[in-house]
């Protein structure tokens, strides 16, 4: 056990040494890996069609509208990670704000919703894989493989198996890995964006539309269901900015860089999204029509779409973007839910295998391998259930997001529930800014589930005419209440709040 002192008179807090590796990263390389858990290029790909549909040219408004709640909720995690530096971070900090039930069914959030976004991260880079090797190749029937379910499953389990290895060695290693491959893709995206608005300003793309500021104003939408439809694929696109945070044990200034970090990325992501927003709007306007945004070809996979036509011979720089994009994420995101496992079973939330770390690497290696095997066996049985696996597992991965970030900034709020008047800054990043973004994305959960279950909702895929996101939903939620419960009976000690006793720091004003 390592001991944090606090302010006097202040509960002192305990830092848990796991054996990981303490001062391995600093801000430079913690926002590196934030953008690349964020993944930009496969995020875009993967959702401004998905978002153009549900609100047409209003793609920058939802983005604004996404941003929000997380730099609110970004604040509280900043806060909670300055007085309590963990690497469980949601798990801790919610356990000890309300208790031990709590704290686990929010940390089963983080990690079902990073587990199941490690197999759209490998589905995508395989989708560009075969489109890069086409385009190389000059044969388009091979970008066509990726639509073989036997080729497709088989090739995204050696991309598991590809990022568990990466994952388990050094974090020093990784952060020089994750480094070139944000920068070349950040690059390209870049490129892409000047050359779609280019094509679109000079009259050359059949679809272009000119640009209009309207296209940021979320009050022109009118339908109030494709608002919530378009900010939960908003919500999605800036998440992971908080693996930052699970992180703060092995930075160089656990109080401070987690947080500064987080900020960064968010702000960075942020950027890059409006102006792919707008490139993409721009160049492709938002028709059916082949080459447009909705089109079908189009519409799930837009660099799939657009590459040719933005870029020309240069098209694959963008597959080759979208391709390390997904393998570098994939990579960076089994960070999460791999040190909230292994907080987890430090504490006895989990079983103590979990609560392992590899001697030479200092790496999570047991919470590692779990984490990529099931997201694997999630892809192959979604595979062959849905057609459009990407398009549902994203809209299920939004409820997930907005219940375990709600829950944090409610614990933010409530941790810190004597402190509140301590200050002006105080009241707003430990009071109003995580009440606000806390309540938004709770809504955000309750209004997307009850949608889910309509069969039309997402893909339009459903069982026995329950749409298929719904039942995604609450099977995983009612999974973490069963996993949780025989937790409970199998190890009793942690839920009846003998590891991680609820507490709350006292008021700075009575301590002076």
């Amino acid at each position: 056990m390592t001991v944090q002192a606090g302010k006097p008179g202040l509960i002192t807090q305990v830092i848990s040494n796991k054996g990981l590796a303490v001062g391995a990263v600093g801000l430079f390389g913690a926002t590196v890996i934030g953008v690349s858990t964020v993944a930009p290029a496969y995020t875009s790909t993967a959702s401004i069609g998905l978002a153009a549909a549900e609100v047409g040219t209003h793609v920058p408004a939802v983005i604004l509208l996404g941003l929000v709640p997380m730099l609110l909720v970004a604040l509280g995690y900043r806060e909670l990670n300055r007085d309590m530096p963990d690497s469980g971070t949601t798990f801790t900090w919610a356990t000890r704000a309300f208790g031990p039930w709590v704290g686990w069914m929010a940390s089963w959030g983080l990690v079902i919703a990073t587990i199941l976004v490690l197999s759209n991260l490998a589905a995508v880079a395989v989708d560009f894989l075969f489109l890069l090797i086409s385009q190389l190749a000059g044969n388009p029937d091979i970008a066509d493989l990726t639509y073989n379910p036997f080729i497709n499953v088989g090739v995204v389990l050696a991309f598991m198996v590809g990022a568990t290895y990466l994952s388990y060695r050094d974090m020093r290693e990784s952060k020089i890995f994750q480094t070139v491959l944000v920068t070349f893709q950040v690059a390209v995206l870049l490129l892409f964006v000047f050359l779609a608005i280019g094509e679109a300003a000079s009259g050359n793309a059949p679809h272009a539309i000119p640009f209009d500021f309207d296209w940021f104003n979320p009050f022109a939408i009118t339908d109030f269901g494709a608002v919530v439809a378009g900010l939960s694929v908003s919500i999605f696109i800036f998440w992971g900015w908080d693996v930052t945070l699970t992180m703060n044990e092995e930075t160089t200034d656990p109080n401070r860089t987690p947080g500064r970090a987080a900020a960064l990325t968010v702000f960075i992501v942020g950027a890059l999204y409006l102006l792919l927003a707008v490139a993409s709007v721009m160049f492709a306007g938002v028709t059916e029509e082949p080459g447009g945004l909705l089109n079908e070809d189009v519409v799930e996979n837009v660099f799939f779409g657009l590459a040719d036509s933005v870029m020309g011979p240069w098209a694959f720089l963008i597959s080759l973007a979208v391709l390390v994009s997904s393998a570098a994420s994939l990579q960076s995101t089994i960070i999460g839910p791999a040190r909230t496992l292994l907080a987890m079973g430090h504490y006895g939330a989990m079983p103590k295998a979990f609560d392992s770390v590899n001697p030479k690497h200092k790496t999570p290696v047991f919470a590692i391998i779990v984490s990529t095997a099931v997201a694997s066996l999630f892809y192959i049985v979604m595979r062959f259930v849905s057609e459009n696996v990407l398009w549902d597992t994203i809209l299920t991965l939004g409820m997930m997001i907005c219940f375990y970030y709600g829950l944090t900034a409610f614990a933010c709020v409530w941790y810190f529930r004597k402190q509140w008047t301590d200050s002006a800054g105080a009241f707003f990043t430990r009071f109003l800014a995580p009440l606000i973004g806390g309540v938004t994305l709770l809504v955000m959960f309750v209004l997307t589930l009850k949608d889910s279950f309509d069969p039309a909702y997402g893909s339009g895929a459903n069982i026995g005419g329950v749409g298929i996101v719904g039942i995604l939903g609450v099977f995983i939620l009612l999974l973490g209440v069963a996993i949780m419960i025989a937790m409970a009976i199998r190890k009793p000690e942690f839920f009846r709040g003998q590891i991680l006793p609820v507490q709350s720091p006292e008021s700075e004003k009575a301590i002076r």
